[in-house]
């Protein structure tokens, strides 16, 4: 009989399920609070566990030269739900890592139901956590209800930051024209056709251009005046705004690309769609995330070509997103310093990404069990994309003007390895040498401190 008290995990998305997972496999057993569907919020579609709200694509995995794909590595290493799900359930996308987002949480789901610590309580935590809890994570996500948002303002004594982040819409197939369109990865990588690519000369982006700057878009509500953007996930017709050339730099680049319906000669400008789900029914317009009315978007969006009659299973949208002053309330093993009772984990902390909010919640769950087992929680070195990450969000980031950040090697510490001729590691050769030493980092520290795991394989997800 297990006499150890449960975690309480407040937040069922990406980072809560990735926790509870990790803690249940170290044998505590842990309780998920998660609001839906009792409460719903202005994202969600739906009551499943780490529902994908925005994207579907865990973005590069590649785990030579790219930060997060350093990161998918390190993760699967250590036996994450979230990283099992993803693989099990992955669509085509070139070198990047996209899934089918309903198979993807519904595998998170049967996983944790099928765990025997875990219970999950349909019900919303609307004020601070009860002290009698002792051991608790919050992981409430970027769209923390209100209640709780206030609740901690007040224990932490300083105002939440936020920031918006927005939803691109998603395409039926079946209403794509091929006749214009064309299956087509960026320089022919993947396996060639993951994804979908539009045309545009230049009299149609520069037609485009002007009906995108002048077409509708929601009004601001007062308390959203002076909340700025995630400058990696910019409205589209905030991008366009910067400059008519903007987006040809930016979400409909064309380089890399040929068009087979124009003798493979490469377009002015190009829109891409990538695949949504396994089926490969529907595709969302890559970058395409927008604060448009939604007659708006239909109108604007069928302007390009292979579009003209496209069907939207979904619209683009924003959300105000929540998070808190990691680098200032936060101790290195993700406790909030004022009660160090109570972590947090996830985007909340400040940290921004499916796979790094997953990763955080992985850090607190195995932090909350070590210390659930009267261990010493042990910290992921900062050679590691685990622990740069975690570093940026504790104490790394600057407090004075700390907003939120994907993983990237600029986290990691300098690596002073020469090429043959004793010049200093530059471009992807020095990327490729820190993401050895990550990895190589890693594998020590799982060796030396991990923590006995035992129980179902994340993989099975049944």
């Amino acid at each position: 009989m297990n006499t150890l008290l449960p975690v309480h995990v407040v937040g069922g998305g990406l980072a809560g399920s990735e926790a509870a997972w990790q803690i249940a496999r170290a044998g505590v057993p842990v309780i998920v609070h998660e609001m839906r569907p009792v409460r719903g919020t202005d994202a969600h579609q739906t009551a499943t566990l780490a529902e994908l709200v925005c994207s579907n694509s865990f973005r590069s995995d590649d785990a030579e030269a790219n930060a997060v794909g350093v990161l998918h590595a390190e993760m699967r290493r250590m036996d994450s739900l979230i990283m099992a799900a993803a693989d099990a359930h992955r669509v085509p996308a070139g070198t990047a890592l996209a899934v089918d987002r309903d198979g993807f949480s519904g595998h998170v789901q049967r996983a944790l139901d099928a765990e025997p610590l875990v219970a999950v309580r349909r019900e919303e935590v609307a004020g601070p956590p009860p002290a009698e809890w002792s051991n608790v994570i919050i992981a409430t996500g970027p769209l923390t209800s209100p209640a709780l948002a206030e609740a901690v303002t007040s224990v932490t004594g300083e105002e939440a930051l936020a920031f918006f982040d927005a939803i691109a819409p998603i395409v039926h197939r079946d209403s794509i024209y091929l006749s214009k369109a064309w299956f087509q990865s960026r320089y022919d990588k993947g396996d060639g056709t993951d994804y979908i690519s539009c045309p545009l000369s230049r009299d149609e982006y520069e037609a485009f251009i002007d009906a995108l700057l002048a077409a509708d878009a929601l009004p601001f509500k007062d308390w959203e005046a002076d909340t700025p953007y995630f400058e990696g996930c910019l409205p589209i017709e905030v991008m366009a705004a910067r400059g008519r050339r903007t987006l040809a730099f930016g979400p409909m680049k064309p380089v890399g690309l040929s068009n087979p319906h124009d003798g493979g000669r490469r377009p002015h400008a190009v829109v891409r769609l990538r695949q949504d789900n396994a089926l490969g029914t529907l595709y969302n317009i890559v970058g395409f995330q927008t604060k448009l009315r939604h007659a708006e978007q239909v109108r604007v969006f069928r302007m390009i070509p292979g579009l003209e009659t496209a069907e939207f299973a979904r619209l683009g949208g924003i959300h105000r997103n929540t998070f808190i002053n990691g680098p200032r309330l936060l101790d290195p093993t993700l406790r909030l310093k004022a009660e160090p009772w109570m972590r947090f984990a996830g985007q909340i902390t400040g940290c921004k990404g499916y796979v790094e909010s997953a990763a955080i919640g992985l850090l607190a769950g195995r932090f909350a069990a070590a210390e659930s087992r009267a261990d010493e929680p042990d910290v992921p070195p900062t050679t590691t994309a685990l622990g740069a990450l975690l570093g940026h969000v504790t104490g790394g980031g600057m407090a004075e003007t700390y907003q939120p950040m994907n993983v990237n090697f600029g986290l990691f510490p300098p690596i002073d390895e020469r090429d043959a001729r004793g010049r200093p590691l530059k471009g992807r050769e020095r990327k490729t040498a820190m993401a050895r030493r990550a990895l190589a980092d890693l594998d020590a520290w799982i060796g030396d401190a991990g923590p006995a795991f035992a129980g179902r394989s994340a993989a099975l997800g049944e």
